[in-house]
């Protein structure tokens, strides 16, 4: 049986460092360390509640709404996980851009046919079925639904704000789908017997759509498998047309390296052709992470005189012109909480661009994937991790204790048994802002207020209430 989709629950902050800097563009303002333990409306528990962190995060400045994406689970794809999405709530302070005060305050799980859009990876893996791996969201300015990019496929679906179910699946180009040339079969799974198309774990990572609700771009985190695959430095951006769900455009867009782990983590509309993307590799501070040359940065992309390239083969030496790229923009790195041992945190993957400040510069808001603090060992048998981040590497020091229990803990350095100290503790799931200049960001365009149907408008007049309603909008 389905539980219902939406559900409200007020929650508490964590802990809040502050570093405060001289305006510039863009600054540096504070930062969240929010507890790993906090929960969604679903309970504590690691694979059921246990709140997961901004895989991507959405601001809409027409209601003032912050939403933060979850993944699918902690499993990796190995265990039941119903995916979703939370609504939070944060104060902003509307002078400085500092943040504080981090609530989710509503959880909607997305549902296809009133079956979960589930982290449970496709079995068998030629057929996709409801196997979902949420990594981008924004919301539909014509209508309020909620677009939401996958791994697994790539996919990308409309879903229904309210009841979480999907409402329309765009259509995948063949290009990026993982397959065998040779038998035409799919593997969703994992990249085993594809030679083309996404790698695994590398489908639509950043996800965005244009201002006035045209278009959506989704990104794939890395080159394809027949562009380069884990040696491959370019990674394809897809443009929908909203109306009809096709793709109808396809951008080159040169990443650094692919060193390190390289990928794309998030993709945010500044207007119908520039894009900020968060550029990482798999360094810093996180669950079997190797801690030093962690490398995250936000670059500023525009893609007016990019070539389509979706009938071009990106390492077959043809000619095609990429996407402008910038230089960096926000160096993620740079800027590091006590709380987290001034390390920079491993999975930088949440961006938006946030609300309008009273000095008409604009807050930028960044979040970390924290893993939900889980590793599991090669029988598949999962386990909290817990950190002590006083540490020079904290994972090389980690305690891992099974699931929601503090006892039968050990050493993840030799698996001795050991006691958990009052000061471990799970990982944490960090939030940034800063403030940028409206001269820096530049050409910035904000998402299309939803229209109020004529009906309605009509009903509100007669009801005397249409003035309010307009000035509300």
């Amino acid at each position: 049986m389905n539980l219902p989709p939406v559900f409200r629950l007020c929650l508490i902050t964590a802990s809040i460092v502050v570093a405060n800097s001289a305006v510039a563009a863009p600054t540096f303002v504070n930062g969240l360390a929010i507890d790993g333990a906090t929960s969604d409306a679903f309970g504590t528990g690691a694979n059921e509640g246990r709140l997961g962190f901004f895989s991507d995060i959405y601001y809409n400045p027409n209601t003032n709404d912050w939403w933060g994406l979850s993944d699918r689970g902690p499993g990796g794809g190995t265990l039941s996980y119903d995916t979703r999405v939370q609504r939070f709530t944060l104060n902003v302070d509307m002078n400085t851009g500092a943040i504080s005060n981090f609530s989710v305050v509503e959880t909607v799980k997305f549902f296809n046919g009133g079956s979960a859009l589930n982290g449970l990876a496709s079995n068998p893996t030629s057929t996709l079925g409801n196997a979902f791996d949420p990594e981008g969201v924004v919301i539909n300015p014509k209508n309020g639904n909620f677009l939401v990019s996958d791994e697994y496929g790539p996919s990308l679906y409309e879903i229904n704000r309210s009841t979480g179910e999907v409402v329309r699946t765009f259509n995948t180009p063949a290009n990026v789908i993982p397959r065998n040339t040779g038998t035409g079969t799919p593997n969703f799974v994992d990249d085993t017997g594809n030679d083309a198309g996404k790698r695994g774990n590398r489908g639509f990572e950043g996800l965005a759509i244009s201002p006035d609700g045209n278009f959506a771009f989704a990104m794939l985190q890395s080159a394809t498998l027949d562009e380069g695959g884990s040696n491959g430095t370019v990674a394809r951006i897809v443009k929908f047309d909203m109306a009809t769900g096709d793709a109808v455009a396809q951008y080159a867009y040169q990443m650094d390296t692919s060193a390190r782990g390289r990928g794309t983590s998030a993709l945010v509309a500044i207007n119908d052709n520039e894009f900020y993307v968060l550029e990482r590799n798999n360094r810093g501070v996180g669950v079997g992470a190797t801690l030093s040359g962690a490398e995250k940065v936000v670059y500023r992309i525009d893609l007016t005189n990019a070539t389509d390239v979706s009938g071009i083969d990106l390492d077959s030496g043809a000619a095609y012109v990429a996407v402008t790229k910038s230089g960096s923009v926000i160096d993620l790195d740079a800027d590091t909480l006590a709380a987290l041992g001034n390390n920079s945190p491993e999975k930088w993957e949440g961006l938006a661009i946030g609300p309008k400040l009273n000095d008409g510069s604009y807050m930028i808001l960044a979040g970390t994937d924290n893993d939900y603090s889980v590793t599991q060992n090669g029988s598949g048998t999962q386990f909290d991790v817990y950190f002590d981040f006083t540490n020079a590497d904290p994972y090389a020091n980690s305690i891992q204790c099974p699931l929601n229990d503090t006892t039968g803990c050990f050493n993840t350095s030799d698996n001795l048994a050991a006691v958990l100290p009052s000061n471990y503790e799970l990982v944490p799931g960090i939030l940034h802002s800063y403030k940028i200049s409206a001269s820096e960001l530049g050409n910035y365009v904000p998402p299309a207020s939803v229209p109020v149907p004529s009906a309605l408008l009509l009903m509100l007049s007669g009801l005397g209430l249409l003035a309010t309603t307009r000035s509300k909008r």
